[in-house]
């Protein structure tokens, strides 16, 4: 760890790899279990998967917050009430008040969720990418939290709601393509699985969900379900409703055409299984999605529904991450059991030391 951050010129990465050579150092002297070993890479992998869940999970927990009205149920940051980090009676409804507290408790299980995924990577000392892409999971809760005491104080005026959410899909995005790059062994060489055309069409097909995403909070900014029903219409974004959902609706069919674009192409190269599994995940969801916005339109946006598309777009971002990750892989390998040489010298060394 000190070698590499030695080796560095960039000054921002320089810092970054001192932290982890810190955090891995302190590790190494007062981490648990003890002896500290590296964890395998299925260890891993699954800490990273159980990461990516609760990612998704808390924006399911938010939508809830949302339709029922319970987003200033805390109604101040980071306390609850003021004066106290816990409901208050009297303050505020009794179930809107447990139910924003109880979204906000999440995030406490979240960033565990992400400390042990980092520690993980930290302790197997994988290559530098992936400790990136944990550590910005744990950085983007931070942030995410602060973006969520700004939107209770400023009475979730809805672009505020919109930027809260829309860096929760990024993190779900970043964290399914750690599910991916932690199970390939470090000393491994990074390999195309796609011709440059089909990287492309993935790049496009990520670039157009993008879209879908931030047209589809300013549907909900436009739309009925404001999160507190102290507020009021005018405070809301004013477009017409049915404008903003035809224009979300275009970009969802320009998403879903060039993933299936993407899937032909897949096809017509008989690309790996798994490229293959992904893309028809991607596109399965789409199309669950397209019939949820469709049903909303048509039933008036009821509240069961809003928690449902939420979830599903963490879904379907999450998918289109595990995808954009297959355009290329670390291959050739022979760290199979830590994912680094150094962690499975060091697991060797426990076993026989035990052993003798």
């Amino acid at each position: 760890m000190k070698q590499r951050a030695a080796e560095e010129s960039n000054p921002f990465a320089k810092a970054l790899l001192k932290l982890y050579a810190f955090v891995y150092a302190a590790d190494r002297k007062y981490g648990f279990p003890r002896p500290v070993t590296a964890p395998t890479i299925h260890r891993q992998r699954l800490f990273a998967i159980i990461l990516l869940a609760c990612q998704t999970g808390i924006t399911f927990t938010g939508a809830l917050v949302r339709v029922t009205g319970s987003g200033l149920g805390c109604s101040t940051w980071p306390q609850c009430q003021p004066g106290s980090l816990f409901p208050v009676a009297g303050s505020a409804p009794w179930v809107h008040q447990i139910i924003e507290f109880g979204n906000r408790t999440l995030t406490f299980v979240l960033s565990i969720a992400a400390l042990v995924c980092f520690i993980s990577v930290v302790r197997a000392a994988r290559r530098t990418p992936i400790l990136h892409l944990a550590f910005i999971q744990g950085i983007g809760i931070i942030v995410q939290a602060v973006l969520g005491g700004i939107t209770v104080h400023m009475d979730l005026m809805w672009w505020t709601v919109a930027l809260h959410f829309l860096p929760s899909m990024l993190l779900v995005f970043l964290a399914a393509k750690l599910v991916v790059r932690i199970g390939e062994p470090d000393d491994g060489e990074m390999q195309p699985l796609m011709p440059r055309a089909l990287r492309l069409l993935t790049d496009g097909s990520s670039v157009s969900l993008a879209i879908v995403l931030i047209t589809g909070t300013m549907v909900t900014g436009a739309g009925p379900h404001a999160g507190d029903e102290a507020i009021l219409p005018e405070h809301r974004l004013q477009v017409p409703l049915i404008d903003m959902a035809h224009v979300h609706a275009g970009f969802m069919y320009l998403y879903l055409g060039l993933t299936i674009g993407l899937l032909a192409g897949v096809f017509a190269l008989n690309l790996e299984h798994r490229i293959k599994t992904a893309a028809y995940w991607v596109i399965g969801a789409i199309i669950l999605q397209a019939a949820i916005g469709i049903m909303q339109y048509w039933l008036g946006v009821p509240r069961w529904s809003v928690p449902l598309h939420v979830i599903g777009s963490g879904l379907t971002t999450a998918a289109t991450g595990f995808l954009w990750a297959l355009k290329s892989r670390y291959s050739g390998g022979n760290a199979s059991h830590t994912g680094t040489t150094t962690g499975d010298s060091q697991r060797h060394e426990a076993v026989n030391a035990k052993d003798g």
